[in-house]
């Protein structure tokens, strides 16, 4: 791959309906991980979880909207003005607002290498699409 990139964000391969972009396949990263979601509206379902078992810190960055971030049980705001780092082994939520939400999300683990999962690869079928 060539040493830089430049890809228009609707036009990435996607996933999960199209919310999940594959950003960090499209630009060739592979020293951290970087995907572009866009949640509807006030929804409800993107999953609690943490990164305990890889170790993986993320950021969060609105590109586009806004909503908030419960972190631990703690919702704090997520837009334009506020960024949101997330240690590996805490709780993280996202609660899009009213006009739904295009984040940024990127994560690296501290000190170590990164290992992309496959549902971020190029090619890997949309877990929807089964369902």
């Amino acid at each position: 791959m060539s040493g830089h990139a430049v890809k228009k964000i609707d036009e990435m391969e996607a996933v999960y309906g199209g919310a999940f972009k594959r950003a960090r396949a499209e630009l060739g990263v592979e020293s951290f991980g970087m995907q572009i979601l866009d949640l509807p509206p006030n929804y409800e379902n993107y999953p609690e979880h943490d990164h305990e078992q890889d170790g993986q810190e993320e950021v969060y960055v609105a590109l586009r909207g806004g909503g908030e971030i419960e972190i631990e049980g703690e919702r704090s705001p997520l837009d334009q003005d506020h960024i949101a780092r997330v240690g590996s082994g805490v709780t993280r939520k996202v609660w899009p607002g009213a006009d739904g939400v295009r984040l940024l999300i990127i994560g690296g683990v501290p000190g170590g290498s990164y290992d992309a999962p496959e549902i971020s690869q190029l090619g890997v079928p949309d877990p929807m699409a089964a369902a």
